[in-house]
């Protein structure tokens, strides 16, 4: 990634280099943007600004980080990654004990999660996602409780007073919250308000929470915040998260649990 000449850089080749720079580093400081450019600081805001708009980013205070992965269609996201979601998947289902009961959210990688689960454990399975009922009443040795309410066409599953109303008459061994985005700092966040509510009740009304998350939702940006990292008992991640942020998530005080590498 070449850095545009400072002082001569148009806003577009900037933003243009800012964008690069949130997708390799994952966040950016408005004050070292300001030094690289030679701009005043009122001048990278506004750079931020146009691309936030756009949708390209997440402002937050002191500079802008990445959108996560989340933010594009469910419909979109079944389809991307599936070798990766099945790794931790397979990882996830590990901390499952015969005879639980499992809330699982929505999502494309919580469908994965449903897939991998064991037969013949005895699992009782309450969820508010279509897609992961639909996994499981085709296996064997499942009870499948389906949360009711208003079905979110863009989330894919019941969201709402009605929804949360049925979680709280439940007790739950583990669950499974989709992850919109997640850090070391701030914890889980969600796109939509109603939606973190929900996921909000899915972790109270369990025994402890499982975070399954492909490694574009780490450091993350969402709107939302469901709950910070000391309610987060156990995160799985991808094989190739680096170092450093695994160290920063093991020292939230969350257990990090490491899926196997994916072949090519």
């Amino acid at each position: 990634m070449t850095t545009p000449t400072p002082d001569e850089a148009l806003p577009r080749e900037r933003q243009q280099w800012i964008l690069e720079r949130l997708r390799s580093h994952g966040r950016v400081v408005s004050v070292e943007l300001a030094q690289t450019f030679r701009v005043s600081e009122d001048a990278v805001r506004r750079d931020l600004r146009e691309l936030a708009a756009q949708g390209l980013c997440k402002r937050v205070y002191g500079g802008a980080l990445p959108l996560s992965a989340a933010s594009t269609p469910l419909k979109q996201r079944r389809q991307e990654h599936a070798e990766r979601k099945m790794a931790l998947a397979r990882k996830a289902v590990t901390l499952v004990r015969q005879d639980q009961v499992l809330l699982i959210d929505a999502g494309s990688t919580n469908a994965a999660i449903a897939t991998a689960l064991p037969e013949n454990f005895g699992l009782t399975v309450v969820t508010n996602a279509p897609d992961v009922a639909r996994i499981l009443i085709d296996r064997e040795g499942f009870e499948v409780l389906l949360i009711g309410g208003r079905i979110h066409a863009g989330i894919g599953a019941a969201i709402g007073a009605q929804a949360i109303k049925d979680i709280r008459r439940i007790r739950a061994d583990l669950c499974f919250p989709g992850a919109c985005a997640i850090d070391a700092e701030h914890g889980l966040w969600s796109f939509d308000s109603e939606e973190a509510l929900l996921k909000r009740a899915m972790i109270e009304a369990s025994g402890e929470t499982v975070v399954v998350v492909t490694q574009d939702k780490l450091g993350s940006a969402a709107t939302y915040q469901v709950a910070g990292m000391d309610e987060v008992h156990h995160l799985v991640i991808e094989h190739a998260v680096d170092r450093a942020t695994r160290g920063a998530l093991t020292a939230s005080g969350v257990t990090v649990h490491r899926a196997d590498a994916v072949s090519g």
